[in-house]
């Protein structure tokens, strides 16, 4: 063990212009769902490139809620990957739909080949995620998608910033989803401490999940305040309390504005770490992207096990014996005993998503990281790699007999 500094997984980025803005929000004496809320819906929609943008109270939400508003429900099936947090399956599962896990490829994101053997009568949607902020292979999605008369809903939670081709995900130009679900929970690329948003270029949908979000009402408190003080609302379905407040809204609004300095500095952190891990034959550096941008969410090196003579979990521990923070994303769905039912079915084995999730290990990744602090990082990795590296054996009857 070193007397080195703590270095944590992550460290959210939060400056003046941040709790300036909180600050007049709490002043102001509006603190829920109000004008600051609706700045930042529209400067995401702006950022984003959609048609319509809303602010939701998490990225759970934000995949439960289109879910919902496209009628999505009991008897349906929906395909994803199991290489995600359990929020994706969970979501599914809410609506009273079936999750279907197609596997993945070497990038980690849902392989469509996958998902075509996986579409059956029932199937009404794909939910792909793109895993650390490495954009699917959208295309061949949407292709599928068009073929079948399917539902597409992103799982961008991890990809604010991510560009497919030469636009944002979501973007009214290219994008064919129907929705498409961002998360701001603490360690995203931009934070509102919890909080999601939800795209869509379809208005009859926007509308839908705007009522749906604040318990089937049909404005909410800020917009019947603003156009004439009314007293009175309208219930007209049963919704939820999905709504993001104007406290959180206000961090929110200057993290976005800081997103694309957030992804340059990722970028250059994300070079220096292959510089410092490249050349071990113990590890494989995580994949560029090569049809758009990785927002480089995390950085999720890779173990080649064969080469070393311990496995993810002792390596992990060594790393935190050098005050090293790390973690795993994710372990799989079909590992977790609530999702047993599903996953045992033999359509939803998915071989590759369980080989690829004993290789993989998040290292820290944020903005405000020092060249120290990646020396030290990569500086563990490398000494464990080297310690661990399996020993190799001269066959019998080589030339050195």
């Amino acid at each position: 063990m070193t007397d080195s500094a703590y270095i944590p997984f992550h460290r959210p980025e939060i400056g003046a212009e941040e709790i300036d803005e909180v600050v007049a929000t709490l002043r102001s004496g509006w603190l829920t769902t109000g004008e600051r809320t609706q700045r930042f819906e529209q400067e995401f929609r702006a950022y984003s490139g959609a048609r319509h943008a809303l602010a939701l109270s998490s990225g759970t939400a934000a995949l439960h809620l289109p879910l919902v508003a496209a009628g999505i429900g009991p008897g349906d099936e929906v395909i994803t990957t199991p290489l995600t947090f359990c929020a994706t399956a969970s979501a599914i599962i809410h609506v009273g739909a079936t999750p279907v896990l197609a596997d993945v490829g070497p990038d980690g994101n849902i392989d469509p080949h996958s998902v075509a053997e996986r579409i059956t009568p029932r199937t009404r949607a794909l939910m792909p995620v793109h895993l650390a902020g490495y954009p699917c292979r959208m295309d061949e999605l949407w292709n599928l998608a068009r073929r079948q008369n399917l539902v597409v809903i992103e799982d961008a939670a991890h990809a604010a910033g991510t560009l497919y081709g030469a636009d944002h995900l979501g973007h009214a130009a290219s994008s064919l989803s129907d929705a498409v679900a961002f998360s701001f929970y603490a360690t995203k690329n931009i934070t509102t401490g919890e909080g999601g948003m939800v795209t869509t270029n379809n208005p009859d949908l926007a509308a839908r999940m705007r009522v749906l979000a604040l318990h089937g009402i049909s404005k909410d408190a800020w917009n019947r305040y603003a156009e004439n003080g009314t007293w009175k609302y309208q219930v007209t379905e049963a919704g939820f309390k999905y709504n993001l407040s104007d406290i959180q809204s206000a961090i929110g609004i200057h993290q976005l504005r800081k997103l694309e300095r957030f992804i340059a500095v990722r970028d250059a952190l994300v070079a220096r770490y292959n510089e410092l891990l490249g050349g071990l034959e113990e590890l494989e550096l995580p994949p560029a992207c090569p049809y758009g941008r990785h927002s480089w969410h995390l950085y999720v090196l890779r173990l080649n096990l064969d080469r070393l003579n311990i496995g993810r979990d002792e390596f992990m521990d060594e790393l935190r014996r050098r005050r090293v923070g790390a973690s795993v994303h994710f372990i799989p769905i079909q590992t977790h005993p609530f999702f047993a039912p599903w996953a045992g079915e033999k359509r939803n084995q998915c071989p590759r998503s369980l080989a690829l999730y004993e290789r993989m290990i998040s290292l820290p990744l944020y903005t405000s990281m020092s060249d120290n602090d990646l020396v030290q990082v990569a500086s563990a990795v490398r000494s464990i790699a080297e310690s661990g590296r399996r020993t190799r054996h001269v066959a019998a009857g080589s030339a050195l007999d």
